[in-house]
């Protein structure tokens, strides 16, 4: 059982315990819950006791392929990252929303080695739980004051309209941009970003 476990899991894929999606979680609670009773449970067979674990395991590689495909799914399963502090300023509506109190914002920040506040220039919660964070650097203060970090414009071969609309594009002008780099199917490019110095970041499909 021990061997089938771990079996299992390296299947079902390699993640972090910190980056466990909800369905990822509930899957390997319940698979280890079933492999307590069948350990306990002298009289059941092996079979019987294996079945709903790979049932469980097949359903999550399922849901986590069919997720990958299709965006609204994988943001319902997943859920989206939340902006807690954009441009040093703390979004407390956002902060309500998640249920995350000022004693969780600066305890994750001192995890960072981030003692001070004003330090601070983006804090996204991650739908993991974790806390990214991303410090003031000076220099921008040369650059465009618009954008500060690399904003997603294209994911999986779909345009992200709402990181569009934070710098104030459309995506006409992020296909007439691609077609000047030679990028001319949007569906062919896997990620794409735009940074605070106006450069794209492109990354083309496996073929």
């Amino acid at each position: 059982m021990y061997f089938f476990i771990i079996l299992l899991f390296r299947i079902m894929g390699k993640r972090e315990i910190g980056q466990l999606s909800v369905i990822d979680l509930v899957v390997s609670i319940m698979i280890a819950e079933l492999a307590v009773v069948a350990i306990e449970d002298n009289d059941t067979s092996l079979l019987r006791a294996v079945l709903p674990m790979v049932l469980l395991a097949l359903i999550q590689i399922t849901m986590s392929y069919v997720s990958l495909k299709n965006q609204k799914l994988r943001q319902v399963l997943d859920g989206k990252p939340s902006v807690l502090i954009e441009q040093g300023k703390i979004n407390e509506n956002e902060m309500k929303k998640q249920r995350y109190n000022f004693h969780d914002l600066l305890s994750q920040l001192r995890e960072k080695n981030v003692s001070n506040l004003q330090d601070v220039e983006f804090a996204i919660l991650e739908p993991s739980g974790s806390l990214s964070v991303i410090t003031k650097d000076k220099q921008k203060e040369k650059r465009d004051a618009s954008l500060i970090m690399p904003l997603p414009l294209i994911l999986d071969g779909k345009i992200q309209e709402e990181n569009l609309q934070k710098i104030n594009k459309t995506p006409l002008w992020l296909r007439q941009q691609l077609r000047k780099l030679g990028y001319r199917d949007i569906k062919q490019i896997s990620y794409c970003s735009f940074d605070e110095y106006n450069t794209f970041f492109v990354d083309v499909k496996d073929e």
